[in-house]
């Protein structure tokens, strides 16, 4: 590892991190079970829209047993806004028979353990380890990914090797954080179609050779 490179990613994190103060997951959950269950519905939804969602969905199921309570007909309907609803419905009923019978209904603290579940890879369950559970872990997911490449701390489009190159880069007790900073710097300023360089704290830390051409435009 460079050391130049480590303390580049670290000056990059405490710039995001006073200019995202209040960067946080925005799904909204109150326990472990919640999250992982709000995990799969975001998936190719927004997350705006699993909070309306689950708004009322948690309080109809809050428990793995009152998931499975109900004929799975009637779980699809309470998550159709969501889309692929039929298939989520199934993957959350799976994802609940396993915790009851595996986990006695706690959902585990470990990322091994976590990806055996349906729509869970090692980005949801690194958000979930995170958010819920207070154990340090990177998530990435398209926004850290797209950053990352962009700033020269990854190059490669393997997510699972950019997870391990950021957890390379800096310590273990900023993982977490730098997940969200990073997430928010690409849902905000350094967007897909057209990030607003002009406007980057990290402008000259960034090595992106397109950057000039954004920075012109905003």
């Amino acid at each position: 590892m460079s050391t130049d490179l480590a303390q580049r990613a670290r000056e990059i994190v405490d710039r995001l991190d006073k200019a995202y103060p209040e960067a946080h997951l925005e799904l909204n959950f109150s326990n472990a079970f919640e999250l992982l269950i709000a995990t799969i519905l975001a998936a190719q939804c927004t997350d705006e829209r699993v909070n309306q969602v689950t708004k009322t969905l948690f309080k109809k199921y809050p428990t793995p047993e009152a998931f499975l309570a109900v004929p799975i007909e009637e779980l699809e309907e309470d998550i159709r806004p969501t889309g692929f609803y039929r298939n989520k419905a199934k993957g959350i009923r799976a994802t609940c028979e396993r915790l009851i019978k595996e986990y006695n209904g706690r959902v585990p603290d470990t990322v091994e353990e976590l990806i055996k579940f349906p729509f869970v890879g090692r980005k949801t369950a690194n958000i979930v380890l995170a958010n819920a559970m207070g154990i340090p872990a990177i998530g990435v997911d398209t926004h850290v990914l797209r950053v990352s490449n962009r700033l020269g701390l990854a190059n490669t489009k393997d997510p699972d090797k950019v997870e391990a190159a950021l957890c390379e880069l800096l310590p273990r007790e900023r993982w977490h954080r730098a997940t969200l900073v990073l997430q928010w710097h690409g849902r905000y300023t350094c967007q897909a179609k057209k990030p607003k360089c002009g406007s980057c704290v990290v402008f000259d830390l960034c090595p992106w050779p397109d950057k000039e051409t954004y920075a012109v435009t905003n």
